[in-house]
């Protein structure tokens, strides 16, 4: 059974497929069609609905959380013991929400299909930044597509309801909200469907590995973004699955003197401010990492273990020295990542083994790191190339350095003969030739509809000549990454 909160409504499931998406609950369960479903992917937007979430508060009360999701890639079971809030729940006594109201002031809508995504964008943005300036604006909408309007009007609306917002009956009902999710919270782990599939939320680590030990055929999932995909595109339901959200322990993060931390189930888009403070370009790429509807499901710990050779997060923790705490059962082992890949999509994690915590070195004093991605767009797009770059320079010369690419082979990995050819070399131009070359023996890429095996090798050595300049111009660097 699992509980949560539709508007404020309480409801029980229980004999719902743990392969159903939000999406279709909502549409063909509950007939609320609001919520529209443009790709099926995660790419448009026109699916986004919110939820709320308890979350600790400065003053150490539990308040509300809201993030932007893609029902599209949302299993029904991530809903317990939350709020799902879809856009028919904004109109309030028969008057438009004024995010709503927004949209119709500034004429933010022409066809339509796209509006009601952009309004549940719109909906958290107001919640969680009043006054949000245009940068928080652009990546709040940046997962959001429109065909028709050009985007100024809805920028505007963002603009205006964001300015001065008004209270809300959410704001009237927060209390309440917050007390019958800590009901829910209290009645212990839930667990949805029956002999046909299943799907367990355990609610502690201990609870998890004994689950996982017990069925190592099961699939793990904590945002799902490219797990729900095998289900909707590619039709292959899941017969078992553990949805790793209600685990506190795999959503924390700490800092140590030598070490950051993170919790292998925490979401991207919190692991931005403290991955940004010690790995500044980190942070900025992964500004870059699809949209902010994935980033607030998607989570560091399954980037890592999907095993994709062209996620963006591996290249630049195999550059920064991560390691990985792998568990099974009471047993916990800690890993390099670069043992973790071993082919396409394989790696060392055993069988009802998963990862708990991500462990990235802090840099090392004087340390350089760069990281660059290239893809077809800016944003919410998959690399073509992305490079990771950790160097340390003594009197002009490259003492340490670690070099790693995604999308450049089978999987994610280090540039060993690259490294190899600059180890003790002066860093200057010269070196660096010798390295680019070196780069055709530590890859071969493949050829496919991003890029070509000619233009990936030729960008890896690029970016490795533009980390050159930026790092012997460091205003450059600093004048670039602000013009991005």
């Amino acid at each position: 059974m699992i509980q949560f909160l539709l508007d404020r409504q309480l409801r029980t499931e229980d004999d719902l497929d743990p392969n159903l998406t939000v999406l279709e609950y909502l549409r063909e369960r509950l007939n609320k069609r609001g919520t529209k479903e443009g790709c099926g992917s995660g790419d448009c937007g026109a699916c986004t609905v919110v939820l709320g979430e308890l979350a600790a508060q400065p003053d150490g009360t539990q308040g509300l959380r809201y993030r932007s999701i893609n029902a599209c890639l949302t299993f029904v079971a991530s809903l317990h013991g939350k709020q799902l809030i879809t856009v028919e729940d904004l109109k309030h006594q028969g008057r438009l929400h004024s995010v709503q109201q927004a949209m119709v002031d500034c004429h933010g809508s022409q066809c339509g299909f796209c509006t009601p995504g952009f309004v549940m964008s719109l909906f958290a943005l107001q919640k969680n930044c009043p006054g949000a300036g245009t940068p928080a604006i652009h990546e709040a909408l940046g997962g959001n597509l429109c065909r028709c309007t050009g985007y100024r009007p809805i920028v505007e609306a963002a603009t205006q309801a964001c300015a001065a917002p008004a209270a809300d009956a959410f704001d009237a009902q927060r209390a309440s909200t917050v007390a019958q999710l800590q009901a829910i919270a209290a009645q212990g782990p839930g667990e949805l469907g029956g002999s046909r599939a299943r799907c367990l939320l355990p609610t502690s680590v201990d609870a998890l590995a004994a689950a996982y030990a017990a069925d190592p055929e099961a699939r793990l999932f904590a945002g799902g973004t490219d797990l729900a995909l095998e289900v909707t595109q590619q039709h292959r339901p899941l017969r078992s699955m553990i949805y790793l959200g209600q685990v506190p322990e795999l959503r924390q993060v700490t800092v140590s003197e030598h070490c950051l931390n993170i919790g292998a189930a925490t979401p991207l888009s919190d692991c931005y401010a403290v991955l940004a403070e010690d790995y500044p370009d980190f942070g900025a790429l992964l500004h870059r990492f699809a949209s902010l509807q994935v980033r607030n499901q998607g989570t560091l710990g399954g980037n890592i273990g999907n095993a994709s050779p062209i996620g963006d997060a591996p290249p630049l923790l195999l550059a920064a020295g991560a390691s990985l705490v792998l568990r099974h059962g009471d047993e916990r082992r800690e890993l390099p990542l670069d043992a973790f890949y071993l082919d396409y999509r394989v790696t060392a994690r055993r069988p009802g083994e998963f990862i708990e915590t991500v462990r990235v070195p802090r840099p090392a004093e004087g340390a350089l790191f760069r990281a660059y991605k290239v893809s077809k767009r800016l944003d919410d797009d998959i690399s073509a190339v992305c490079a990771a770059f950790n160097l340390t320079l003594e009197q002009g010369r490259v003492a340490q350095l670690r070099i790693a690419y995604g999308g450049m082979a089978a999987i994610p990995k280090r540039a060993v003969a690259c490294e190899a050819a600059l180890r003790g070399q002066p860093w200057a131009s010269a070196s660096v030739e010798a390295a680019c070359q070196a780069l055709a023996e530590d890859f071969t890429p493949l050829s496919d509809l991003r890029a070509s095996s000619e233009y990936r090798l030729l960008v890896a050595q690029n970016l490795l000549r533009k980390c050159l300049i930026e790092t012997l111009t460091p205003d450059l660097h600093t004048r670039v990454a602000a013009h991005v």
